[in-house]
């Protein structure tokens, strides 16, 4: 792959170096139509396979019309490759181009214009160990509304406490580059102490919160296997901090005489990373026992953990929240606890207020 070529603007764009996505990529900036001798030249033996899918692509493809764009009645195809930051620049370039102005977000007081309100902002992903030499923690930020500036203070809605926006950057790869002010639709990186957790607001104004990001409900469970790990405490922090990225979910067996954690994931692939991830930037092996439970539910309102103390194919716990959780074998175990536990309600999803219906 040695790089794309730009029907739009009528170039060709050769890439080169990058270090498989990890630093900036070299670029060659071939001016001309697809039959000019410059083009023609810089592919030499590769040059009549552009040329067939280009005019193919012409013949067949439909005219870009940016109002259908944004109405989400046509989609742009770019190529390009993220493994090694290939056509990633005049990608973003494009897509700035294409994409709608920011609008307003939801929150429980209401939508939020970006224009209307002073800054305010929610914690969409949190990174540990960017840089392994430091033991870093990232939380993304995108700015809702107003102007971010670097050192002003604002307010944690969640815990109410001021937060001074220091150590702000901007990431690419593996480069940083500090950043004094952002708009609606940057995103901006902040130091974590681990104060921030995922779906947080901050807001100048402090008295709304932005709709969280859902936590859906596990379909593979895994039991932790402490007494195998010789690092209790190296374990402890590695999976309090995966947990706190989105890469699992964390429960605990509810009447357990000794502590019982339960990691639960999409799927095996995410224990995998959970394992390789633990290993790599905490020298702890993680030891896991599969489990029979497919899915999670939560129950709403109030809740007796006995109803379930003698159930063979579900299982009372607690996720990380401190909120009650069920565990069971399939759909079939569900629908028969509802039916025979008149009053109980459960959720796929622990804040359904926001998400869903209370099921």
């Amino acid at each position: 792959f040695r790089g794309v070529y730009d029907r739009m603007r009528e170039r060709l764009l050769l890439y080169s170096g990058g270090e498989h996505g990890t630093t900036r990529v070299d670029q060659e900036v071939i001016e001309g139509a697809v039959d000019d001798p410059a083009v023609r030249a810089a592919l030499g033996s590769g040059y009549d396979d552009l040329a067939e899918h280009v005019e193919l692509i012409e013949g067949a493809g439909a005219r870009l019309d940016l109002a259908a764009v944004r109405a989400g009645e046509q989609t742009p195809m770019f190529f390009g490759s993220a493994l090694t930051n290939y056509a990633v620049e005049p990608f973003l370039e494009r897509f700035l181009e294409m994409a709608p102005c920011p609008g307003a977000r939801v929150s429980d007081q209401g939508s939020i214009d970006p224009a209307g309100h002073p800054f305010s902002g929610f914690v969409f992903k949190i990174q540990a160990n960017m840089d392994p030499d430091h033991r870093d923690r990232v939380a993304f930020l995108r700015v809702c509304s107003g102007r971010f500036t670097k050192g002003a203070t604002t307010q944690h809605v969640r815990t109410g406490k001021p937060l001074r926006l220091a150590n702000s950057t901007l990431i690419m790869g593996s480069d940083r580059h500090e950043v004094d002010s952002a708009y609606p639709g940057d995103v901006v990186g902040l130091f974590d102490p681990g104060i921030f957790r995922i779906g947080d607001t901050v807001s100048d104004e402090g008295n709304f919160a932005y709709a969280g990001i859902p936590s859906f409900s596990p379909e593979a469970f895994m039991r932790v296997e402490v007494a195998a790990t010789l690092k209790r405490k190296s374990l402890e922090k590695g999976i309090a901090q995966l947990v706190q990225e989105g890469a699992v979910q964390l429960f605990e067996a509810h009447d357990a005489v000794v502590v019982t954690w339960i990691l639960g994931a999409m799927g095996p692939l995410q224990f995998e990373v959970m394992r390789h991830r633990l290993k790599g930037e905490y020298r702890v092996d993680l030891e896991l026992t599969s489990l029979p439970f497919k899915l999670a539910r939560w129950p709403q309102g109030d809740f007796d953990p006995d109803m379930f103390r003698h159930a063979e194919r579900i299982k009372v716990v607690r996720d990380g929240e401190g909120r009650f959780a069920i565990l069971a074998h399939n759909r079939w175990d569900v629908d028969r606890a509802l039916e025979r536990h008149e009053g109980l309600v459960l959720s796929e999803t622990a804040d359904p207020s926001l998400f869903e219906d209370a099921r």
